[in-house]
């Protein structure tokens, strides 16, 4: 009889199969993001039937397949049933699950991701932080996780470490006043928010969301990830049509 292997993670996405099983993504610790069946997670009695829906985190004993795995038992520490309940806060969280499931592999390294997934989470639980934000800071550190977000730290034309008073979305990073001038579509980049992109990019994952930014900063944070989001990630993301219609929303009154 084939042993089972304990993986630590959370559920990404779940959808039913049959009639009573669900099929479900798992971003794991051990083995990056893996493709599993809960048998009969969907009876009304399964010992499965929480621990299978999205956001669950903890611990997922399966066997393994040629293909895919099974899980058989689940200790789950956090549901994030908190979160789940609140449409908002719910839907920044399944934009968020998305974008890990776009950068997860199979068998990589996903604990720095489990982890940013986690802390991001929990982020939008509290209320003390804006969830615009958290979703920005989010958004960036997930592209520094998989090595792919922009400089920051220096001119892209001439290697000025000072006076980065624009970022070029194509050039991939900030330029400095003199080499702005020669590229078009050059963003105009507020010092606060040059500060910001910074600290994202070198702050731990434990000291993230530790911050509040000003409205301009917020709007001008928004507007660079938006356009370098849309230029370097060959992804429609369909959460996002829910948030844009909420964030534009929102704007109109906390900006």
């Amino acid at each position: 009889m084939a042993q089972t292997i304990v993986l630590t993670g959370m559920v990404l996405s779940a959808v039913p199969v049959g009639e009573y099983d669900k099929r479900i993504v798992l971003l794991t610790k051990e083995r990056g993001k893996v493709s599993a069946f809960a048998r009969g997670a969907r009876r009304p009695n399964s010992q499965l039937i929480a621990a299978s829906n999205p956001f669950s985190f903890g611990k997922f004993e399966a066997f393994e397949g040629r293909s895919s795995y099974t899980v058989v038992k689940a200790d789950i520490s956090n549901y994030f049933r908190e979160l789940a309940a609140d449409v908002e806060g719910a839907y920044y969280g399944f934009y968020f699950m998305e974008i890990a499931d776009y950068y997860a592999r199979e068998n990589l390294d996903a604990v720095h991701m489990l982890k940013l997934l986690y802390q991001s989470l929990r982020a939008l639980e509290s209320p003390s932080l804006d969830n615009r934000l958290v979703r920005r800071i989010f958004e960036l550190k997930a592209m520094v996780v998989n090595g792919e977000y922009p400089n920051v730290f220096t001119c892209l034309k001439c290697g000025k470490e000072k006076e980065l008073r624009y970022f070029h979305v194509k050039s991939g990073g900030t330029l400095c006043e003199e080499c702005a001038g020669q590229a078009a579509q050059a963003r105009e980049l507020g010092k606060s928010t040059l500060y910001t992109l910074q600290y994202i990019i070198t702050a731990k994952l434990e000291k993230l969301y530790t911050f509040k930014v000003s409205g301009q900063v917020l709007k001008e944070l928004a507007q660079i990830m938006d356009e370098y989001m849309q230029f370097y990630i060959e992804k429609e993301f369909h959460s996002l049509r829910v948030l844009g219609e909420n964030e534009g929303f929102a704007s109109r009154f906390c900006l």
